[in-house]
């Protein structure tokens, strides 16, 4: 194909370098690889499909039963043009014992061609069976008549735009497989990092959940040694001011008998002193009726004498 010359750099040093380099970490070349590929083999494919429609509009339209004998004589033609390209091929290298065997299996493919070109022709008239019946060959897009000699089979076969072809397509086949198999690692490797983050964090949530409930925990039992203190504190309280009334009542019941005694104590005394004054005073009042009796006696004896001297 005249495509121009490769605006690419190929340099045998720089693929061993890719090489090297590709075991250690993917680069991903193969990406661009396979779109490169592949627009050639749209482009191909695409060919192949107007050559169809070409023939299909030109030639004449025959029987099922002729079309598929027409097409055994070309996949038999097909298979000679291979093997006399291998043969070829195995020469050039020198493998003369290998390029006969090639041969011999060429003349057999040769007797099944006469076989398969005697039932077509008998399947048609002379005149449409004398007429070029092409193909499209689906490799390289180009023109296969059926009563191709084995020379024009083998160029084509052998030729390097059908070979350039099949290389194409074996190394777009072989970077697909290759593509996938790097992208299946791919997605193991992020499901393993997920898997492994999903982990860290599953480990951290019950980490944290472990931290909240031995905070809880904690938070718990300190409430509880509050409320105990408080309840041990209020039970003191309790305790203390029961023993503070139980103290207020002992002394209020010991000042009020203290009360209750000094004021017997006071009134006995009281009385007491009011019976000694009452005595005293009884006894003054005698001795001042005595005084008194004694006065008037006198008195009356002074006045009996005075009178007696007034007699």
């Amino acid at each position: 194909m005249d495509l121009g010359e490769c605006t690419k750099i190929h340099d045998l040093a720089l693929r061993a370098d890719y090489e090297i380099a590709s075991k250690e970490r993917d680069l991903f070349f193969e990406l661009d690889a396979v779109d490169h590929l592949e627009s050639f083999i749209a482009d191909c494919d695409r060919r192949t499909e107007l050559a169809k429609k070409r023939l299909a509009e030109t030639q004449e339209e025959i029987s099922a039963e002729v079309a598929a004998k027409a097409e055994k004589v070309h996949e038999l033609n097909e298979e000679i043009g291979k093997l006399l390209a291998k043969a070829e091929q195995l020469g050039a290298e020198g493998n003369v014992d290998e390029a006969q065997k090639v041969l011999q299996e060429v003349e057999k493919v040769r007797t099944r061609k006469k076989d398969a070109e005697e039932e077509y022709r008998n399947s048609m008239p002379a005149s449409s069976f004398q007429q070029q019946k092409l193909r499209v060959c689906e490799v390289c897009s180009a023109y296969l008549g059926l009563h191709d000699n084995d020379r024009r089979l083998a160029d084509h076969f052998g030729g390097k735009l059908h070979l350039g072809f099949i290389q194409i397509r074996e190394k777009l086949d072989q970077l697909k497989k290759t593509v996938v198999d790097k992208q299946e690692k791919r997605n193991q490797e992020r499901l393993k990092r997920r898997e492994e983050r999903e982990k860290e964090e599953r480990l951290k949530k019950r980490t944290r959940s472990r931290s909240r409930e031995h905070k809880r925990s904690r938070s718990r039992d300190r409430r509880r040694r509050r409320s105990r203190s408080t309840s041990r504190d209020k039970r003191r309280s309790r305790s203390r001011s029961r023993e503070r009334r139980r103290r207020h009542r002992s002394r209020s019941r010991s000042r009020s008998r203290g009360h209750r005694h000094s004021h017997e104590q006071s009134s006995r005394h009281k009385s007491s002193r009011d019976r000694e004054r009452s005595s005293r005073d009884r006894s003054r009042e005698r001795e001042r009726d005595r005084r008194d009796g004694v006065n008037g006696r006198s008195d009356s004896r002074r006045a009996d004498d005075r009178d007696m001297g007034d007699l």
